[in-house]
């Protein structure tokens, strides 16, 4: 299993959002992509923040409760983004999640730049094909 990398199971074309876009805005982009969250980024593709469906469901009610509009991105959004790299091995990210709690994570190069995100479902997906093509080896013998 050491051989299973981040870049080979992550989604290279998420959904993104930029600081100045309105929450609402970024609630039909986090449904209609079918994402729990997803990453800020800059005009450079940098990423800059993260923002989740639970951050806009905390706004959104709450300008609901005061008859106003939600807000922009940045107002919401975590400047303190957790992110994995490409070469990652796929195992310690799954201990990293059992640890730290996010459902997404981006991944960045060296160089801070977007290239893409891995999810909870995609770390299992990739640990359970895996283990399924272990035991065929195995049966097969």
């Amino acid at each position: 299993m050491d051989l299973l990398k981040v870049a080979d199971y992550m989604h290279r074309h998420p959904v993104t959002f930029t600081v100045e876009m309105p929450v609402e805005l970024a609630v039909a982009r986090l449904i209609k992509g079918r994402q729990t969250g997803g990453p800020v980024v800059n005009n450079e593709n940098k990423i800059v923040g993260f923002i989740s469906e639970q951050d806009c469901l905390a706004r959104m009610l709450m300008s609901t409760y005061h008859d106003q509009q939600a807000a922009q991105v940045a107002d919401v959004m975590n400047s303190q983004v957790l992110t994995v790299k490409p070469y990652d091995n796929i195992i310690d990210v799954a201990q990293m999640m059992l640890k730290i709690k996010p459902k997404v994570y981006p991944v960045v190069d060296d160089d801070g730049y977007l290239q893409g995100i891995i999810t909870r479902s995609d770390v299992l997906g990739a640990i359970d094909k895996e283990l399924h093509s272990h035991y065929n080896r195995l049966v097969s013998r």
